[in-house]
């Protein structure tokens, strides 16, 4: 997972997304085990005080669930994940939308496009 960060947001923000993301996708799925916390600094290139911020958060919201002497686990209640993924998909629409006004478009003018590019199969395969 070493990656770029943006200047734009904090990298523990990034790194949160991350995480979710890759549970929204199925890379962890209810009750996996995240890397410890030095694993993952290590892994990413950032100060161990940073995932342990990353992981305090994540418990926060009730997407991690912290073991004493086991370590971080994925929260196994699926209802959760599920308002997780809602809350991600909405969050990317509206700054979808959000943008396209900025450029002009119309929500016609936009919902024209999100059909004619579902019709042509998978957007994340298609040419910028």
């Amino acid at each position: 997972m070493t990656r770029e960060f943006s200047r734009h947001k904090p990298i523990y923000k990034q790194i949160m997304e991350h995480i979710c993301q890759d549970i929204v996708r199925g890379v962890y799925v209810c009750g996996n085990k995240l890397p410890s916390v030095r694993e993952l600094a290590i892994e990413v290139g950032v100060n161990a005080n940073t995932i342990q911020r990353v992981y305090q958060e994540l418990e926060r919201d009730e997407i991690v669930v912290s073991k004493r002497g086991q370590g971080t686990f994925i929260t196994e209640d699926e209802e959760r994940i599920n308002v997780l993924k809602e809350e991600m998909k909405k969050e990317i629409v509206q700054r979808f939308i959000t943008d396209m006004m900025k450029m002009g478009f119309t929500y016609d003018e936009m919902l024209t496009t999100i059909k004619e590019e579902a019709k042509n199969g998978d957007s994340s395969e298609s040419s910028l």
